[in-house]
C-alpha cells in the first residue's frame, strides 16, 4: 500500500511538472466575474486549479474526520449507556434477591425464638449492653456466610 502510494504521488507530480512546463500561451482567468490579477500563464491556471484541488481535499477530508470521530463519540456513549442500565439491573435484582434472603433469615430467627419457649433472649445482653434481640438474628460468622452475586460471578 505504501510503495502504491508512493508511486501515484510521483506519478502526480510529473504530470503537474509537465502541464506546467509544456503551457507557456498567455490567458486570463475570470472567477466571479472579475479577472484575478496575477494569473496570465496556461501554468498558472493549471496550479491555481491545482491548489483549489488540494484545499477541497483537505476540507472533504476533515469533514469525514469529524464525522468519525461524532459516530465514534455517539457509539460509545450508547454503550456507555446500555452498560450502566445493565448494571443498575443487576445491583437491582441483588437488591431483592437480599431482601428476600434477610427476610427469611429474620422469619426463621423469629421461629426459633417463639419455638425455644419463654427465654426468647430478654435477658441476654450483648457487648454492648443492648439486648441481643434488638440487635436481630445471629447469622454466622462472615468467613462462614457464602458470598454469591450474579454481578461479580458474570463471565465475559
Amino acid at each position: 500500500m505504501v510503495f502504491l502510494g508512493s508511486l501515484l504521488v510521483v506519478a502526480a507530480i510529473a504530470a503537474v511538472v509537465g502541464v506546467i512546463l509544456g503551457n507557456t500561451g498567455s490567458t486570463n482567468l475570470v472567477a466571479f466575474g472579475q479577472t484575478v490579477p496575477g494569473v496570465d500563464e496556461l501554468w498558472q491556471v493549471f496550479l491555481a486549479g491545482a491548489v483549489t484541488a488540494v484545499v477541497f481535499i483537505a476540507g472533504t477530508a476533515l469533514a469525514v474526520i469529524g464525522t468519525v470521530r461524532l459516530l465514534r463519540t455517539r457509539r460509545d456513549l450508547r454503550d456507555l449507556r446500555e452498560e450502566h442500565e445493565e448494571s443498575l439491573t443487576t445491583l437491582e435484582m441483588e437488591k431483592r434477591r437480599l431482601q428476600r434472603e434477610l427476610a427469611r433469615v429474620r422469619q426463621a430467627a423469629a421461629q426459633a425464638d417463639a419455638s425455644g419457649g419463654g427465654s426468647s433472649g430478654r435477658g441476654r445482653q450483648s457487648r454492648r449492653g443492648a439486648p441481643a434481640a434488638a440487635q436481630g438474628p445471629r447469622v454466622g460468622p462472615r468467613s462462614q456466610v457464602a458470598a454469591t452475586s450474579p454481578f461479580f460471578d458474570r463471565k465475559e
